[in-house]
């Protein structure tokens, strides 16, 4: 498959979000994704709102699913998205039911290795149990301890090409990326680079960043397509 860039819509407000994917629309990006902190203050509402405004573009769930795996994935499906996020940490039990759910009701289903021990055991697990995509996701909260307890700064490339090699299905990579991390990841192995805080929105309150973010999204669309 081709490279995808995929934008996060990290913000709680309806509108920064629509906004912000106006912006990402406009500078190329090729899937857009309801994140979690969006979907928090919008709910279902907040996914309608991304189809209506946009009928053609793929829209991600970013539900962290860790418990009712079919009933949340239909929700988002059928508010309008065509992949769901279900989460590695989440009982297998869950990830089998949001698998389930993308095959009786026709959309994909993203595995999320964020907070597992074993990065690379997790994706092959997600594969395993019928994932159509796994994402190697180094979590927010991760990075900043990390570097508030150390001072070193924890990357998604670090152990990227391993989690790649571990799979078949395409793999995702999100988690701090900066622009020249973001352009990298193909050739380490990723299929969707998803961009997210620190490019897209900030850190402390995930406000969108409204300098030259549609620029920014724009270079790693050029630059990952081309």
């Amino acid at each position: 498959m081709d490279t995808i860039v995929q934008v996060a819509l990290d913000s709680p407000s309806l509108t920064d979000a629509l906004r912000l994917a106006d912006a990402a629309v406009s500078a190329g990006c090729d899937w857009l994704e309801a994140g979690t902190p969006f979907i928090q203050a919008e709910g279902m509402h907040g996914i309608r709102a991304l189809r209506a405004r946009f009928p053609d573009i793929p829209i991600i769930a970013d539900l962290k699913t860790m418990d009712g795996g079919f009933i949340e994935s239909v929700m988002a499906a059928e508010a309008g998205a065509t992949h769901v996020v279900v989460m590695a940490r989440a009982h297998v039990s869950t990830i089998r039911a949001a698998v389930r759910a993308g095959r009786d009701h026709g959309f994909q289903v993203l595995g999320d290795n964020l907070g597992c021990q074993d990065h690379v055991a997790a994706v092959r697990m997600l594969e395993d149990e019928g994932c159509d995509v796994v994402i190697h996701h180094i979590g927010l909260d991760e990075r900043e301890a990390a570097v508030a307890a150390t001072g070193n700064r924890l990357s998604t490339l670090d152990q990227l090409r391993q989690v790649a090699a571990a799979v078949s299905v395409p793999v995702g990579a999100v988690g701090g990326l900066t622009v020249a991390e973001a352009v990298q990841t193909p050739q380490y192995g990723a299929a969707i680079v998803i961009l997210a805080t620190p490019l897209t929105v900030r850190s402390d309150d995930f406000s969108v960043i409204d300098d030259d973010v549609e620029k920014t999204i724009r270079e790693v669309c050029r630059q990952v397509h081309g």
